[in-house]
């Protein structure tokens, strides 16, 4: 039995969760429409790039928590569950976990994106274990900052290093399943590294070190 990790944005979904919830309050006139896409796809960019702040990022990002009633945020996630993370649930990503599942595996999901998205997400999978970028929250309501770490980059090690402090298990024989260069980090430190569909900065690392590369598309 051993951990085995995922990453959840273009790994077990075929889509970026932050960024598709971005372009969702776009839709439904939440957010300046201009503006905020604007924001969200230079954003996206810099990700992709390895470049991004990710304080900068979460301050726009964690804003419209702020900005509206829990009850409001949770009728749009149930829409946004069913208009675009279902249709984007990979059924090769399902069959992954499924194999990890009857092995015996401790399932982890760890992501740079926020517990209010990911949260309804990894339970659709039937992931227990989260790790994600945690919205502060005051009084039952967010208030638009970060708490703790961000789980990005050598923040995921940060924030699995506390998470496995509390728990009777290490990261001897783990597994860690990610499509992007920005979770080398992590993906250096693991057993079983694996190249999920990898952006071209980790398909050419994974080829040169020889580590697994899959598709679940």
């Amino acid at each position: 039995m051993s951990l085995a990790i995922f990453d959840l944005d273009n790994t077990l979904l075929a889509l970026d969760s932050d960024h598709a919830w971005g372009e969702f309050l776009v839709e439904q006139g939440a957010v300046d429409p201009v503006a905020y896409r604007e924001a969200n796809e230079r954003f996206l960019e810099a990700y992709q790039a390895g470049t991004l702040d990710i304080h900068a990022y979460l301050a726009l990002a964690l804003k419209p928590l702020a900005d509206n009633s829990p009850e409001q945020l949770a009728a749009w996630h149930q829409q946004f569950m069913a208009s675009k993370i279902e249709p984007h649930i990979l059924p090769r990503g399902e069959e992954l976990l499924a194999r990890h599942r009857e092995r015996g595996d401790t399932l982890l999901i760890i992501t740079a994106t926020n517990r209010f998205i990911t949260g309804p997400i990894a339970q659709r999978l039937g992931v227990d274990e989260l790790i994600a970028v945690e919205p502060e929250t005051i009084g039952g309501r967010y208030t638009g900052r970060v708490s703790g770490v961000p789980s990005f980059r050598d923040g995921k090690i940060t924030r699995l290093e506390e998470w496995l402090a509390t728990r009777d298990i290490t990261i001897d024989d783990a597994w860690f399943y990610s499509d992007s260069h920005n979770d080398l980090p992590l993906l250096e430190k693991v057993d079983h590294p694996v190249a999920v569909d990898p952006d071209d900065t980790l398909r050419e690392v994974a080829t040169e070190r020889g580590w697994r590369i899959i598709s679940l598309r």
